[in-house]
């Protein structure tokens, strides 16, 4: 059985790992390179990120290729080598999980970035072989599960996960941003994308990025009074970033997003960590808590 099922179905709680973006921003990733050029440019880099989060707890850490469709990587100077990228950087994130026993990794795919027809250019067509290309070079480079994740639109999230099982049976869960409290910029309700997915065969069902930890409680709230006992997976960021003097500062502790991970476990997480904001030492605080 796949090892992500096994741990699944066994009910143990899994701590996810935290930013990617935001965190080799900190590391040095200049504005304006897409974080997926790295896995070539500065593997190293990657290793080291994904290295600290497996040392701060994480059971899953997710590969460096939330932007790693063709489409979204239009403006990298590797385009046309994204599949390369994709079954690279499941391999680095291997390399990084085997730090410590039993560390799964999970290939994160995230929007394109183009609005799906008729409210922007991108057809059905497109969309779902852009996803099925890059799910094929992430199970192709050892993943052990899909994760498709910051979706607010039902069209675009069909086409990425029809286009990923059209390649590959690797357990896939679906993830949406709420960025307008309870509602996806699409209007898209927690209850509707629940049963959506459940029908279509997800593992799990989620939320994350979105806004404030209390909204992600509210959306888990929805999720668990739907069925409970169906896993959810729970990955907030640390509160809403702010500029000061031009740097991007996320306020919300690690203590803080231990206690809420607490909270998201109780109405039914069964994988928890974070998004944006998120450093190393706040998973170490979430799997401190949630494994207490």
């Amino acid at each position: 059985m796949n090892k992500f099922l096994e741990r699944l179905q066994s009910g143990e709680i899994l701590i996810a790992d935290g930013s990617t973006g935001a965190s080799l921003q900190k590391m040095g990733l200049k504005p304006g390179i897409p974080p997926e050029d790295l896995v070539l440019d500065a593997p190293e880099m990657v290793l080291q990120l994904e290295g600290a989060f497996v040392e701060a707890g994480s059971d899953i850490i997710l590969t460096d290729t939330f932007g790693g469709t063709r489409l979204r990587m239009k403006e990298s100077k590797y385009v046309e080598r994204a599949p390369e990228v994709n079954t690279r950087a499941a391999e680095l994130a291997r390399q990084a999980a085997s730090i410590r026993t039993g560390v799964l990794v999970a290939g994160s795919i995230g929007p394109t970035g183009m609005l799906m027809k008729p409210y922007g250019p991108l057809s059905m067509e497109d969309a779902t072989a852009a996803f099925a290309e890059q799910a094929k070079a992430l199970a192709e480079g050892g993943v052990d599960l899909l994760v498709i994740e910051t979706m607010f639109a039902f069209d675009e999230a069909d086409a990425a996960f029809n286009g990923a099982r059209s390649v590959t049976d690797l357990p896939i869960v679906v993830s949406f941003s709420y960025d307008r409290g309870v509602r996806t910029m699409m209007g898209v309700k927690p209850a509707d994308m629940f049963k959506h997915y459940k029908d279509m065969g997800a593992i799990m069902v989620g939320a994350n990025c979105g806004t404030t930890l209390e909204n992600m409680e509210k959306i888990q709230q929805e999720y668990a009074a739907l069925e409970p006992g169906f896993p959810l997976w729970a990955k907030p960021n640390a509160g809403l970033p702010h500029l000061v003097e031009g740097v991007t500062i996320f306020d919300v502790t690690p203590a803080q997003m231990a206690e809420y991970a607490v909270k998201y476990v109780g109405l039914g997480a069964h994988v928890v960590g974070g998004c944006c904001g998120n450093m190393p030492e706040h998973i170490a605080a979430i799997a401190k808590a949630v494994k207490a």
